[in-house]
């Protein structure tokens, strides 16, 4: 029997448990939160999925609950939820993540490793965490799938129609770097789900990469098991218990609401149409369910000027006694509500300026209860599929009230509404069917992926799992790796049988020319391609680019002020366009003209520039940002990957393979080494090797006694034995 899938699930913001879930705590806990919990139990109930991983931030802070802080959560007995540590301990709103998320990437990355297994799917929730989810796609080669929940766009369009200044929004709410990842995530995901047509087109439409998103509509589900229509005998003492300090007369219909304490909820303009309807206000209550609060004066300054604008438009109009606005709920209790407003002869309404698509809506449709809705969203096709009552536009506070006393004033109609609403979400937005469609996407996904590698192992052997290697060569191309055909073979063959040791070039070609020379000597396609000095670093098979490294090497580089500088300087000419790069400049040094390196050194230290100097072959001068070599690149990547260093050979032959040489890596210099570098021979950790090319490479791999070959001795040492099985455990 084959295995199931694995599916990793990523919401990295908000406070996240599987029980007395926090809804409408903040901006950040709201529905998000119960699609995604909600997705990881449905999908970790199904036959063909074998685990889910609901990957958030672990939260250790006074201020909210110690449950956030628990490493692992069980969800069910295939599903849990997962909190990594990154950035700092205490709770921050998601703008303030946006530092962070890189420091995500490599906790996942190590998560990833431990498992042994890699996920089948990364299912990214919203910008921050489809920021690293492409990371992680990249890194790994797994594809991604993507679900927005809102847009940044949208939501910025937003806030500048309310009035707020461009500037300011765009530092509080980090817009910037969200359109960017949203662009990237329209190039990058290889599946968009949403949850309406009108999503697509309105909302992901703002993009300038929209044609390149593959979307797909699937509405999310409910609970059906939790969202049901009061049952003979059902009272609901609680609701009762909450409402009726507010009220007159709680039997009158209900005018229900359940929202975030948010300004775009349009919630005071819903109290404005109440009140300034005489018939609704003597036909009906109005409830406002809205977060929960101690003092309003504590509370963000959002949620304060909502809470305060509804006490003083209650006040202004007078409307004790008919609109209850409770001060606490449990997340248990939503349910309810629902089921309070239907045995009332209710109504559900949801007036937001916009509804990315209105999940309370479904709730209430499975509760028994009509809705007016907001026309702009996610309630166009509620309302198509359920035939469950009215769209209105939500500034106009008369349309409002009218459609409310509109849906109130026919019993017979409102009873035809509670059947077909019901019925819409048992045959459209339920759970079931939610994962049905889900996993046929998802499979048909892994299925052309498939084809694609076969069609591309035509070029190059497949690669190995990164996240699942114990070991790593890295090899220099010209004269180390490539020179020998015969022993290259051998190479590649020792390496296709050993899949345990992961593959990476390091040379000083661009990403190109190092494609071309690997295709004439028919070397397999590396898993990692460290080119152009170590100033960038690509992932086999989709040659995607490590942006942690780009960022972490952009460090104090002036690149064009270092060109204005080195060109006058005698001695030395800049080498073609080609090989020259965004982090590197390569010249040719004329020794007998040019300034020595410490001279070179000392006038880019004048002028306060930094750079790193890397001399080869007596002829070349690669000049990389401070942070960028061959070297560096290698611990980097053994820090990304949670490699040891003592499981990574290097092997190279000349000065620019220097850096990467020395250290703790295990390190082989071929016997057809430059003698810039012989001075290396002593040295511990490094071999050198009698043997040239490839066939030296070999050589020190038998000096190191790694898995499957024999030590000249005869035998490979138990203790090298047991320390590797060892981290195969790691």
């Amino acid at each position: 029997m084959t295995e199931g899938r694995y599916i990793l699930l990523l919401s990295l913001h908000g406070l996240i448990r599987g029980s007395e879930v926090e809804l409408g705590r903040d901006e950040d806990t709201g529905g998000q939160i119960t699609y995604v919990l909600d997705l990881a139990r449905a999908l970790g109930e199904r036959d063909e999925i074998s685990r889910v991983d609901l990957v958030t931030r672990q939260v250790i802070d006074p201020a909210v609950a110690e449950d956030y802080g628990r490493a692992e959560e069980w969800l069910g007995d295939k599903a849990r939820i997962v909190r990594l540590p990154f950035g700092p301990q205490r709770y921050l709103r998601k703008e303030a993540l946006w530092p962070h998320l890189d420091h995500a990437v490599d906790r996942l990355l190590h998560f990833i490793r431990q498992q042994q297994r890699l996920p089948d799917i990364i299912h990214s929730h919203y910008a921050d965490a489809g920021y690293v989810g492409v990371q992680l796609s990249h890194l790994t080669g797994l594809p991604l799938i993507h679900t927005g929940h809102s847009l940044g766009r949208c939501k910025r369009q937003r806030l500048l129609d309310a009035g707020r200044r461009a500037s300011r929004i765009d530092q509080q709410f980090q817009f910037p770097r969200r359109f960017a990842a949203e662009e990237e995530l329209l190039r990058e995901a290889d599946l968009i789900i949403t949850s309406t047509r009108q999503e697509v087109a309105q909302q992901w439409g703002l993009y300038e990469n929209v044609r390149e998103g593959n979307f797909v509509v699937i509405p999310p589900g409910t609970d059906t098991s939790r969202f049901s229509p009061p049952r003979a005998g059902w009272r609901g003492h609680t609701v009762r218990g909450a409402i009726s300090p507010f009220l007159r007369d709680v039997g009158k219909p209900m005018v229900l609401a359940i929202a975030r304490p948010d300004a775009r909820k349009n919630l005071v303009r819903l109290v404005e149409a109440f009140a300034e309807s005489p018939a609704l206000r003597e036909r009906a209550n109005l409830v406002i369910v809205c977060g929960n609060r101690d003092d309003i004066a504590g509370l963000p300054d959002e949620q304060k000027e909502v809470y305060t604008q509804l006490i003083l438009a209650m006040d202004r109009y007078d409307l004790y006694g008919t609109m209850a606005l409770p001060k606490h709920h449990e997340q248990s209790e939503v349910a309810d509500y629902y089921r309070a407003a239907a045995r009332t002869g209710g109504v559900f309404v949801n007036v937001a300026y916009t509804e990315p698509f209105g999940l309370t809506l479904i709730e209430a449709a499975a509760s028994g209860l009509p809705i007016v809705a907001t026309h702009d969203g996610g309630p166009q096709d509620i309302v198509a599929n359920c035939r469950n009552g009215l769209l209105v536009d939500p500034l106009n506070a008369a349309e409002i009230a009218g459609a409310l006393l509109d849906a109130l004033s026919d019993r017979r109609r409102w009873q035809g509404w509670v059947r077909s609403g019901r019925a819409g979400v048992r045959r459209h937005y339920t759970w079931q069917a939610h994962v049905d469609k889900y996993l046929r996407q998802m499979g048909g996904l892994l299925r052309r992926q498939r084809k694609q590698l076969r069609r591309e192992q035509v070029a190059f052997s497949q690669g190995v799992d990164l996240p699942l290697v114990v070991s790593l060569l890295v090899s220099d191309i010209d004269n180390t790796l490539l020179g020998d055909a015969a022993s290259l073979r051998e190479l590649m063959a020792w390496l296709e049988t050993h899949r345990q040791m992961g593959f990476a070039v390091a040379t000083g070609r661009s990403l190109e020319l190092t494609l071309k020379v690997l295709r004439q000597w028919k070397v397999r396609r590396p898993d990692i391609l460290i080119s152009s000095v170590g100033s960038e670093i690509h992932y086999g098979r989709t040659l995607k680019p490590d942006v942690g490294w780009t960022s972490h090497i952009r460090y104090r580089w002036r690149r064009a002020d270092v060109q204005q500088l080195l060109d006058r300087m005698p001695g030395l000419r800049l080498q073609p366009a080609e090989n020259q790069r965004e982090f590197k400049l390569s010249y040719y040094l004329d020794r007998d003209r040019a300034p020595d390196l410490r001279e070179i050194r000392a006038e880019l230290s004048r002028h306060q520039l930094y750079a790193r100097l890397i001399h080869s072959h007596r002829v070349f001068l690669d000049v990389l940002p401070v942070r960028a070599s061959k070297g560096q690149a290698v611990r980097y990547l053994a820090y990304r990957w949670g490699l040891p260093l003592e499981r990574i050979l290097v092997a190279g032959d000349s000065g620019n393979d220097r850096e990467m040489l020395v250290g703790d890596t295990l390190a082989v210099v071929v016997g057809n080494h430059s003698e810039e570098i012989a001075d290396l021979a002593g040295h511990e950790r490094i071999y050198m090797a009698s043997a040239h090319h490839a066939a030296g490479i070999l050589e020190g791999i038998r000096h190191y006694g790694f898995p499957g070959f024999v030590s000249a001795a005869g035998s490979v040492s138990a203790a090298r034995l047991a320390a590797q099985a060892s981290l195969l455990l790691v």
